[in-house]
C-alpha cells in the first residue's frame, strides 16, 4: 500500500465544505475521503493536495503527459499511482523507472529494450519498459537524471508515438501515456543546460506541483493518524493514541522529509512505544537536518561564487553524516547518483571528500 493511500467506504453524499468549528484530524479525514469519493485516495485535508485531486479527476482519462514536481518524500508517485488508477488504462499496466538508479547505457535498454546480441551480453532479446506499458502508464521517476542523448531518445518516443529498441531494425509503435517526476526546478535545469528545453515542453503539459509537508499543516495530523492506525496493526498492538503535546510537536516539525520522514517517525513511535499514548518525549524526530540548515545560514558570504557556496555544502553535509552518501543525498534534496556525479567532479578537481567511516558509500 502507498504511503499516502488508505481503503475507505465510499461514502453516499458530498459535504460542501470542512466544519469550521475547530475541525479534528478525524472531521478532516472523513472530508478527504468524502471529498475524493473513491475507495482508493491519498489522504489530504489541505485545500492544496485537493485541488491537485481534483485536476487529477479531470485529466484522468486523456492521453497527455503528466509532470509532477515537488521535493522529495511529498508523495509525487502516488499522485502518479492515482492518475493511472482512476483513468480508463486502470486494468492495463503501471510502469515505473527510476531514472537516476541506471547508468545511461542500462537505462535506455530498460526503457527501450534491446535486441539479441544488440552488445555484449545481450543474449537475448529484451523487452523494454515502453512496451511493456503499452496502453498503460510509464512514470519516469527523476525524469532530470536522464542523459542528455537519452533525453533525446525520449524525446522522439513523445513526438512520434513510436520507439526502437537497441540494435533493432524498425520502429515500434507505443501507446503509453507518460507521467514524469522530478525533484529538482525543471526550468533552472533547461537553463543550466541539464535538460532539454523542447524536451521540458513536450513533458510540460500538465503540471502538478506537489507542496512539501509544512505547506500543507492540516494535513500531518490526518496522515498521522492514518500511519498510527496502519503500524498499530502491523505490529499487533491496540489502536495508540496521539497526545495533544505530540500532536503540536509534529505540527512544529518542519518535515525536511516530508510524508516519507512522517511515516517513519509514526512507525518508530509505535514500535517503541509502551503505553496506550504516543507523547512528545516518545516522537523520535530527528532534528539534525534542521540543525545543519540553520549552521548553512550563517555561512552565506556575500560575493563567494555559487559553485564554490555549493562544493562547501556539500562537503560539510558529507562530513555532518560521516561521510554517508545515501543520508548526505537525502538531507541535501537530490538523488544518489547526483551527488556521486558532485563527488567525482570534486576528485577531479583535487577536492577531497569524507570517505564513509562505516567503509561504505551507502
Amino acid at each position: 500500500m502507498n504511503a499516502t493511500t488508505a481503503t475507505t467506504a465510499t461514502p453516499n453524499s458530498t459535504p460542501s465544505s470542512i466544519p469550521s468549528d475547530k475541525p479534528t484530524a478525524t472531521d478532516y479525514l472523513q472530508y478527504a475521503q468524502e471529498r475524493s469519493q473513491n475507495c482508493n485516495v491519498f489522504l489530504a485535508a489541505d485545500e492544496k493536495m485537493l485541488r491537485i485531486k481534483e485536476i487529477v479527476e479531470q485529466i484522468k482519462d486523456t492521453a497527455v503527459p503528466v509532470l509532477i514536481t515537488g521535493e522529495s518524500g511529498t508523495g509525487k508517485e502516488v499522485i502518479a499511482r492515482q492518475v493511472h488508477a482512476h483513468s480508463n488504462r486502470r486494468d492495463e499496466p503501471f510502469v515505473a523507472v527510476n531514472c537516476a538508479a541506471l547508468p545511461s547505457n542500462l537505462l535506455e535498454s530498460e526503457l527501450f529494450g534491446h535486441e539479441k546480441g544488440a552488445f555484449t551480453g545481450a543474449h537475448q532479446r529484451h523487452i523494454g519498459k515502453f512496451e511493456l506499458a503499452t496502453n498503460g502508464t510509464l512514470l519516469l521517476d527523476e525524469v532530470t537524471e536522464m542523459d542528455p542523448a537519452l533525453q533525446a531518445k525520449l524525446l522522439r518516443a513523445l513526438q512520434e508515438k513510436e520507439i526502437e529498441r537497441v540494435g533493432g531494425s524498425g520502429p515500434i509503435p507505443i501507446k503509453t501515456r507518460i507521467i514524469a517526476t522530478t525533484n529538482r526546478d525543471l526550468t533552472q535545469a533547461v537553463a543550466q543546460g541539464h535538460f532539454r528545453q523542447d524536451l521540458y515542453y513536450r513533458l510540460h503539459v500538465i503540471q502538478l506541483e506537489v507542496p512539501a509537508l509544512r505547506d500543507r499543516p492540516n494535513d500531518i495530523e490526518v496522515l498521522a493518524r492514518y500511519f498510527l492506525r496502519q503500524y498499530c496493526d502491523q505490529f499487533g498492538k491496540e489502536i495508540l493514541e496521539i497526545s495533544p503535546s505530540a500532536k503540536a510537536k509534529l505540527k512544529s516539525h518542519p518535515w525536511p522529509g516530508n510524508v516519507r520522514e512522517l511515516q517513519n517517525v509514526i512507525q518508530r513511535a509505535v514500535l517503541l512505544s509502551n503505553g496506550r499514548e504516543i507523547s512528545d518525549a516518545g516522537l523520535p524526530i530527528d532534528s539534525d537536518v534542521t540543525g545543519i540548515n540553520s549552521e548553512w545560514v550563517t555561512f552565506l558570504p556575500i560575493g563567494k561564487p555559487l559553485k564554490d557556496l555549493e562544493t562547501h555544502f556539500i562537503l560539510e553535509t558529507l562530513k555532518h553524516h560521516q561521510g554517508n552518501r545515501t543520508h548526505a543525498a537525502k538531507t541535501l534534496g537530490i538523488s544518489l547518483r547526483t551527488l556521486r556525479n558532485k563527488i567525482n567532479e570534486f576528485t577531479a578537481e583535487g577536492i577531497d571528500v569524507m570517505a564513509p567511516t562505516t567503509g561504505r558509500a551507502s
